[in-house]
């Protein structure tokens, strides 16, 4: 019997649950593929034998991809917030989202190719905005507002004056 966690979080794929799950388990660390399940009968989406549910984990937590079919879009109200210790991390993920038939958007965020969004946030972006010094962090946010990808040095810059 299949490990299930207590609380997961399902996202809703036409038909993509497999392939994404094995992206976000060759991109980020502490993520796996963890069970692929397939349907025991037809159902209205597909057929049975086709993989229907897939369990995986992105960075530690738990999540099933669901093969619902077609007519549901994914929008900016759910997102993966990854956290980066430096421009190297942020520019992986970011470069590995986007270059994998993602898209880009502003201040950090981005989506994949099956329309999941993820922002893509240094922790020096988060500590320099919620810095108790109001001039800093208005200025680091002020540069964050004008960048799609974060730079790192710019918002460092920014703190600076």
């Amino acid at each position: 019997m299949t490990n299930i966690a207590k609380n997961t979080i399902c996202i809703w794929y036409e038909k993509e649950a497999e392939e994404a799950a094995k992206f976000y388990a060759e991109t980020f660390p502490d993520s796996s593929v963890d069970a692929v399940h397939r349907a025991p009968g037809d159902y209205p989406a597909g057929q049975e034998g086709d993989v229907i549910t897939v369990q995986f984990t992105v960075m530690g937590v738990a999540c099933l991809g669901l093969n619902g079919g077609p007519g549901v879009e994914h929008n900016i109200a759910f997102s993966f917030q990854v956290a980066t210790e430096d421009q190297a991390e942020t520019d992986r993920y970011w470069n590995a989202i986007v270059g994998n038939g993602g898209q880009e958007s502003e201040c950090g965020w981005c989506k994949d190719k099956w329309g999941i969004s993820w922002q893509i946030t240094p922790v020096a972006l988060t500590k320099a905005y919620t810095s108790s010094d109001q001039a800093a962090a208005k200025r680091a946010f002020n540069a964050m507002m004008t960048m799609r990808k974060i730079d790192v040095a710019a918002i460092e810059a920014a703190v600076r004056g």
